[in-house]
């Protein structure tokens, strides 16, 4: 499965910092638990990573 793959499966995401300082992510689906935990500076990157990915994607849904 890639990025461009479609997929039915559903998850919840929540997204909080921990008591130990680090920013989680935590995926919940039927069949699964993922908690990610992230130093906040890693934390920063990825929201920065979102933030350029959905601009990118409006770009591609602006074009169509």
């Amino acid at each position: 499965m890639g990025i461009n793959t479609p997929s039915d499966v559903e998850a919840n995401l929540q997204i909080g910092p921990t008591t130990d300082g680090m920013v989680r992510l935590f995926i919940l689906g039927e069949a699964f638990e993922i908690p990610m935990d992230f130093d906040p500076e890693e934390a920063e990157e990825i929201a920065e990573e979102i933030k350029a990915a959905a601009a990118q994607a409006r770009n591609v849904k602006g074009a169509k």
